[in-house]
């Protein structure tokens, strides 16, 4: 008998109150139904996955660049899912030697998806690999050493790539123009955000209302990844305030807790910025200057704080440095001396 079976295919688990049985991919939508915002690239992506479908063909090859966090890995998985399609998910720094990659390709079936996520970071030599893949759908190997080597051409099935990168510009410009779909995902509207926490809160199985939701959303940075990492966060305090559901007010209070501003600033931000004005006398100060001022690595300021606070208005970028402008002292109640444009 099957019940009686010491081994079960089933997932026990053994702590009652085990309360993350709920993974974090579930948050994440499986369809373009479920799928929030990007309004424009959702509606582009549908009629290219409809059309590529009534051709029998694999779709282009497409490109998703913009900010962390705005959910291109969880478009590379709904495309897969809206063409009905296996999807092999890598990184451009996991592909060191083109021999990884020529792995990869001679495995795909037909009309398969490759995802490569920070595609920006690819070896030179694994991007030459890539070229006739893209565009001939063939593998170039290079056999043996010497007078003896001998080069074969490999046919591939039909696949689509789907890159992604927070850096389209540090694409090379051949690799670029072999991508037939480029779409860049935007800042997410606080009205998206507050919808992406209620589904998320139920999913996670828990009650918020409307008002908390739109607190949560304004103080994410636009970022759905950060607006699920602040729901649980505040779940948490919830929680432990024996709070049947969420609250306005109960978010408010955790969110100054985790000391995150109404508009979504935390300390690093915050530190950055006061940085500049009160040490600098409001910039220019340059890059590697401000991050060991601060203790933070260059790329995590380029990347992470340097792009919201600039969106907003706080920070300005110029040839001699980063400057905090008249918007960052209003912020921080600190009196601006200059002249105001």
């Amino acid at each position: 008998m099957i019940e009686d079976r010491v081994i079960s295919p089933e997932l026990i688990y053994e702590d009652d109150n085990f309360d993350e049985k709920i993974d974090e991919t579930t948050l994440r939508p499986q369809t373009f139904s479920e799928y929030i915002g990007q309004e424009k690239v959702k509606e582009n992506l549908k009629v290219y996955i409809e059309a590529a479908k009534d051709r029998g063909e694999a779709l282009d090859h497409v490109l998703l660049y913009g900010p962390p966090g705005l959910g291109k890995t969880t478009l590379a998985m709904i495309i897969a899912n809206e063409m009905n399609s296996h999807i092999k998910i890598t990184s451009g720094p996991a592909i060191e030697k083109a021999g990884d990659l020529a792995a990869i390709l001679t495995n795909l079936q037909e009309n398969d998806i490759l995802f490569i996520d920070e595609i920006h970071r690819l070896n030179k030599s694994v991007e030459e690999i890539l070229y006739p893949a893209l565009e001939d759908f063939s593998l170039d190997i290079v056999i043996g050493k010497g007078p003896s080597a001998k080069s074969i051409r490999l046919d591939l099935p039909k696949f689509t790539l789907v890159g992604a990168t927070t850096k389209a510009g540090s694409l090379s410009s051949p690799l670029r123009d072999r991508f037939g779909i480029i779409h860049r995902l935007d800042l997410y509207t606080q009205k998206e955000l507050a919808t992406i926490i209620q589904r998320s809160a139920k999913i996670l199985g828990a009650q918020i209302d409307e008002d908390a939701a739109l607190e949560i959303g304004s103080r994410c940075r636009g970022t759905p990844r950060i607006a699920n990492r602040l729901l649980k966060r505040v779940r948490d305090f919830a929680q432990v305030e024996k709070k049947e559901s969420i609250d306005y007010e109960i978010a408010k209070k955790a969110l100054d807790r985790l000391e995150i501003d109404e508009i979504g600033l935390d300390n690093t931000d915050r530190l950055m910025l006061k940085t500049v004005i009160e040490k600098f006398n409001g910039g220019p100060v340059g890059i590697d200057t401000l991050a060991a001022c601060i203790g933070e690595d260059k790329d995590t300021i380029e990347d992470v704080y340097e792009p919201y606070l600039m969106q907003i208005g706080f920070l300005s970028r110029g040839p001699r440095g980063r400057m905090a402008t008249p918007l960052a002292y209003d912020h921080l109640d600190i009196e601006y001396k200059g002249k105001r444009s």
